[in-house]
This record gives structure tokens, C-alpha cells and sequence, in this order.
């Protein structure tokens, strides 16, 4: 009976940590999205054209590819509840200084700031929710952590949108530092100590990562599926003003519609991830690449464009805990030590895709129409599928789990 008493009360614990870092990863996806919902404010404000101030969204996702793996491997020997901590005080420091910039260049540059914190904090975060339950439940542990990303898109996004109309887009910047300020003080009370690694991760181990075929297969997969989102989703706001026909006061409701969307894709692919993640992300990644190419049909209706929102909201992130867990898993069979730089590596895929995916959706913006964005969104996943089946195949014949 005792014995039944401390699993329920360890538990308990476990839940409350794991929902201690989805807020703070509530705070750092505001961040990261909101600006889709302010382009057109940013880009009237700056005097700069809608692509460009999308380059916020691509260079933002570079500079965590970049860095991500970079500086989890040079501080792989600090304990991880204290460096969180530290990443929690750069994200809070970054946006505090996007408030107060006046120009386009000093506003990226707080944007690559905020940006390295941002995918370090998750490349730990994901590896400390898989550490502390059990194995068959690292599916679930990681979704609940991303759970604080896809409530941003929820709430945080069409808030940030909002008070970004209303008050003006650095007023956005300042409310997600305060954000960042409660996700601090709820990480130190929280979250407790995580033992040092006995093998810290190194430069050298994101080299054995990056020759392993089987690790390289994995990260592009991310890479594609979460490009292909983001090929439309960077233009969502103009595409349903300019398309679609609703007027720049109902983005935030219809972002909060999207972001409901997407929470419950996300639990549902945290569900589908606790087994054998890559058998079910084939299906994820078939059906999103399906949704996409029905915008073309969907979105010019005003109607049927509620459809379409959710639609995407549903496999936007549905992806995210299989592929996060899948990379963990993984490292964990191939190259045992690198784990957490397995996990930064797949932050960074996250966000190359993001940058590819946004940075094609601009060139069709430019160049084709608003809507073409959504086939070359689902070109790309359907790229992801068939490198699902491929590492699904590769798996059974490996016999690696």
C-alpha cells in the first residue's frame, strides 16, 4: 500500500516538473510564432516589405540551427536544471531588448539572441522530460513539455497578436519577457536537480552524429515535415485577409481557432510516439501532406477556410513529439553518448525546416500567389514521408527496437 502511495506521489512530482518547462516553453513559442500574426504591423512600422520582415521568422530558425547543437555541446558539463535557468535569463534579456529596437538590423540581432536560448532550452528540456519517466512513456513526457509550444499557438500567439494591434508590436516583445520572467520562477521551484552526465556530450560527438546515415535520415525528415508547415503557415495572416476576406481584427480569434488545433494534434501524436514513433509519423506525415494541398481548394472560401484552419492546426505539430522522441531514441542505439546533442541536432532540423519552408513560401509569394505556398508545402512532406518508411523499414531490418 505504501508502496502504491510513493509511485502515485513520484508521479505527481513528475507531471508538476514536466508542466514547469511547458511553461516556459509557452513563453519561448510565443516568441517564435507570434511574429506571423505582426508581419504586416512589423513590416508597416519599419518601413519594410512583408518578405522581409518574414526573414525574422527565417533568420530566427537559422540561428537556432546554428547555434543549438553548437553551444549544448561546449556546455554539456553544467548541471541541466542550472542552465536552464541561465537560458530562461537570456530568452527574458533578448526580448526585453526587441522592445526597445528601432530598426530592422537591431531587431534581428535581439531576435538571433533570444533565438540560440530558445533551442538549447528545448534540446535540454526534451532530454529531462525523456529522463524522467519511463521508457514507454517518453512519448507522452515530451508532449506534455511541447504542450507549453502548441498552448502558445493557442493563446500566446493571438494574445501577442492582439496586444501587438492594439499597443504596438514591441509591447508584444515586452509581454513575452514577462513570460519568460514567470517561466523562471516556476523552473526554480519546480524543477529539480538532474545529475551531471558521467560522459558529457562534445564537438567531437555532433561529428559522430552528423557521418551516422541513420541520424542524418532522421534530422531530414524533421526538417521536411516541419518545412512543409511552414511554407503557408508564415503567411497565414496576410493569406486569410488577402484570400480568404476576413479583415486584420478577426487574425487573433481565427489564430486561437488554428492553436486549439494544433494542441490537440500534439496530444495525439505524443499518444501515437509512445510505442515505435516513426511506424505512426508515415500516417501523420500522409495526411498532412493531403491537408495541405486541400488549401488550394479550402482557403479562397471564406467559409471552408475555418475548415482549413483547423485542418492544419490538427498535423501542424503532430509530428513534434514522434520525431523528437525518435531522434532520442535513436542516439540512445547508435551513438549512446551524444543524446542531448542528438536532441539539439533535431531542434536544429526543426528549424531548418522552418527557415526552407518560410524562405520558399516568400519566393511564392514574390514571384507565384499566396496559395502556391501550399503546394510546396506538401512537395516537402511528402519528401518526410517517404524518408518515414524508409527509416521505419531500416529500423525492422536493424532490428534497433
Amino acid at each position: 500500500m505504501r508502496k502504491g502511495i510513493m509511485m502515485k506521489e513520484m508521479s505527481t512530482k513528475v507531471y508538476i516538473a514536466l508542466f514547469s518547462l511547458a511553461i516556459s516553453a509557452f513563453a519561448i513559442g510565443t516568441t517564435e510564432f507570434v511574429i506571423v500574426g505582426l508581419l504586416q504591423t512589423v513590416a508597416d512600422d519599419l518601413s519594410i516589405s512583408v518578405t522581409k520582415a518574414g526573414a525574422l521568422i527565417s533568420g530566427y530558425a537559422v540561428a537556432i540551427a546554428v547555434g543549438t547543437p553548437i553551444v549544448t555541446a561546449i556546455t554539456g558539463r553544467i548541471p541541466k536544471k542550472g542552465f536552464l535557468l541561465i537560458l530562461m535569463m537570456v530568452f527574458i534579456l533578448g526580448n526585453a531588448f526587441s522592445t526597445i529596437a528601432g530598426t530592422y538590423e537591431l531587431l534581428m540581432i535581439s531576435r538571433v539572441i533570444t533565438a540560440i536560448a530558445h533551442g538549447v532550452f528545448f534540446a535540454i528540456a526534451a532530454t529531462v522530460a525523456a529522463d524522467i519517466v519511463p521508457e514507454n512513456k517518453r512519448g507522452t513526457a515530451i508532449s506534455i513539455m511541447f504542450t507549453g509550444l502548441t498552448v502558445a499557438t493557442i493563446a500566446g500567439v493571438p494574445m501577442g497578436t492582439y496586444i501587438g494591434q492594439e499597443f504596438g508590436w514591441r509591447a508584444t516583445f515586452g509581454a513575452v519577457a514577462i513570460l519568460g520572467i514567470i517561466g523562471l520562477i516556476v523552473n526554480v521551484f519546480a524543477v529539480d536537480k538532474v545529475s551531471r552526465p558521467t560522459n558529457p556530450p562534445t564537438l567531437k560527438d555532433v561529428g559522430q552524429l552528423v557521418k551516422n546515415k541513420r541520424i542524418l535520415l532522421a534530422l531530414l525528415m524533421t526538417a521536411l515535415g516541419f518545412g512543409g508547415t511552414f511554407a503557408l503557415f508564415t503567411y497565414l495572416a496576410p493569406i486569410l485577409e488577402t484570400i480568404s476576406g476576413y479583415s486584420a481584427g478577426s487574425i487573433s480569434l481565427l489564430l486561437l481557432v488554428y492553436g486549439v488545433a494544433v494542441a490537440i494534434g500534439n496530444i495525439v501524436g505524443g499518444k501515437m510516439a509512445n510505442q515505435h514513433p516513426v511506424k505512426s509519423l508515415r500516417f501523420v506525415f500522409l495526411l498532412q501532406g493531403i491537408v495541405l494541398l486541400l488549401q488550394i481548394i479550402l482557403l479562397p472560401s471564406k467559409g471552408l477556410s475555418i475548415l482549413s484552419i483547423i485542418l492544419l492546426g490538427l498535423f501542424a505539430f503532430m509530428m513534434s513529439p514522434g520525431v523528437q522522441a525518435y531522434i532520442v531514441m535513436l542516439a540512445e542505439k547508435l551513438v549512446p553518448s551524444a543524446k542531448d546533442i542528438a536532441s539539439a541536432l533535431n531542434i536544429s532540423a526543426f528549424n531548418v525546416g522552418i527557415a526552407a519552408g518560410s524562405t520558399l513560401g516568400g519566393l511564392a509569394v514574390n514571384y507565384l500567389t499566396y496559395l502556391d505556398t501550399a503546394w510546396i508545402g506538401a512537395i516537402m512532406v511528402a519528401f518526410a514521408f517517404l524518408l518515414s518508411v524508409l527509416n521505419y523499414k531500416l529500423d525492422k531490418k536493424q532490428k534497433l527496437f
